[in-house]
């Protein structure tokens, strides 16, 4: 059996999935719930933690932040999101070439995948789950929104989790982050890993190869592409050391 050695990381809103319309009502649902008030303006949402777009949607809203804010929103935002199940298959969609990548990914010699997202898990979890997407992820040691972490740091917690399940040590150079917006580059960067940007959000290829992603691909359509892009840049299973 080949040792496990390669681990690939990957972002989940609009890199495998485009879920828009559900998280703008369980947000607009949440900030009712929290505040008393009708949502006016969301945040940006791409590369950032569930923490951050909360914090910066309470602001833009005129909101006066206590310490209680952050904890009753999560709580509220798992709530709207569970309620809105159904509404995932019937309103989000899988990316073109997503199903096909993790399928092709999951076949490789010495490869753990996860999901590495600003989303809290049992949202993320949700997503993955009722769009197909989860036969190949491991998502027990994904990195997930805590309240406490930057993307970066749990980039470095999902790696030490795979590592400690998998008995494997997964490295700074054999761990690929695969995600769409210049924020994740950076905390790629910051976690000293490698990362394949595609420009499937609101980035275009230009700007992802502007923050200095070390490949850059129009969509995962090409599922030959997004294997050579993850095997140039993680060692293979020889790796392992």
């Amino acid at each position: 059996m080949a040792t496990l050695n390669r681990l690939v990381l990957w972002n989940i809103d609009h890199t495998l999935v485009d879920v828009g319309r559900v998280t703008r009502e369980a947000y607009a649902e949440a900030f009712q719930r929290t505040t008393g008030r009708p949502l006016v303006r969301l945040a940006p949402t791409p590369g950032r933690t569930e923490s951050e777009i909360i914090f910066e949607t309470l602001a833009f809203n005129d909101i006066v932040t206590t310490d209680d804010h952050l904890p009753a929103f999560i709580s509220a935002l798992a709530e709207a999101f569970a309620a809105r199940r159904a509404d995932i298959k019937t309103h989000g969609r899988v990316l073109p070439g997503a199903y096909e990548a993790i399928s092709a990914l999951s076949r490789l010699p010495g490869t753990v995948q996860s999901v590495l997202t600003g989303s809290i898990q049992p949202n993320a979890v949700l997503k993955v789950f009722e769009l197909g997407l989860a036969d190949h992820l491991d998502l027990e040691v994904g990195g997930y929104e805590n309240g406490v972490y930057s993307k970066a740091a749990l980039l470095e917690l999902a790696r030490t989790r795979a590592g400690e399940k998998h008995g494997a040590r997964f490295t700074e150079s054999t761990t690929v982050f695969i995600a769409d917006s210049p924020r994740d580059v950076q905390a790629a960067h910051i976690a000293r890993s490698p990362i394949i940007a595609v420009a499937t959000g609101s980035a275009t290829e230009t700007e992802l190869r502007a923050a200095g992603a070390e490949v850059v691909l129009p969509t995962l359509a090409d599922t030959d592409a997004v294997l050579r892009a993850v095997t140039s840049l993680a060692e293979g299973p020889a790796a392992g050391r």
